[in-house]
């Protein structure tokens, strides 16, 4: 009888039954001042998965009315990344697509359906990662959009510089590890994303 019990109790121990958990923020997107839309995020982690997706809609009147929509998909498993998906609707067509997906430990990235690059450095950390994470110790993420890797500098006091390839800066502020507001250097208009408290 205590041999069986012994082996329920070891089976029992190999199992995962760690709870799926779920986190959601929301960013009001500043402009000049005033509120044009919001940023949806959540991520969720079940065993050794992390999803995350975020939905962005802005809408902006300079000279003629600007409505761009974003929509993030994005997949880690063991903190690696494994896939990601990013739309772009610009007035409501479709403006840009990019995926990335890891395939026998190379990337793969297609934008707008075309292969642009593979390379084989594994991802740990991405744009998305930074609305759930504080990046402490961490010099570079991915870009899901532009298919390549951003360089951050951490300036001290939980701020943080992140440069893309084209020399665009934003910079992010945190407290208690979570991300309180980013001012984003969009390209022909820069924002500012501040967390609405839930």
């Amino acid at each position: 009888m205590t041999w069986y019990l012994f082996l329920f109790s070891f089976v029992i121990c190999q199992f995962n039954f760690s709870e799926p958990s779920e986190k959601k923020l929301s960013f009001d997107m500043i402009w000049r001042g005033k509120s044009v839309g919001t940023l949806y995020a959540t991520q969720k982690k079940a065993d050794s998965k992390t999803h995350y997706q975020s939905s962005t809609n802005i809408q902006i009147k300079f000279i003629k009315t600007f409505d761009v929509n974003y929509e993030y998909d994005v997949l880690f498993d063991n903190e690696i990344l494994q896939s990601a998906h990013v739309d772009i609707n610009y007035n409501g067509n479709n403006h840009a697509q990019a995926d990335t997906k890891r395939k026998n430990n190379e990337y793969q990235v297609m934008k707008d359906g075309k292969l642009e690059t593979t390379f084989k450095e594994t991802i740990r950390y991405s744009t998305i990662s930074m609305y759930f994470e504080e990046p402490v110790n961490i010099g570079r993420c991915y870009s899901e959009q532009e298919g390549d890797f951003n360089t951050i500098v951490h300036l001290g006091n939980h701020k943080y510089k992140k440069t893309n390839t084209s020399g665009r800066e934003s910079f992010f502020f945190y407290k208690n590890g979570s991300l309180e507001k980013a001012v984003i250097d969009g390209g022909i208009v820069s924002f500012e994303m501040v967390v609405k408290e839930n």
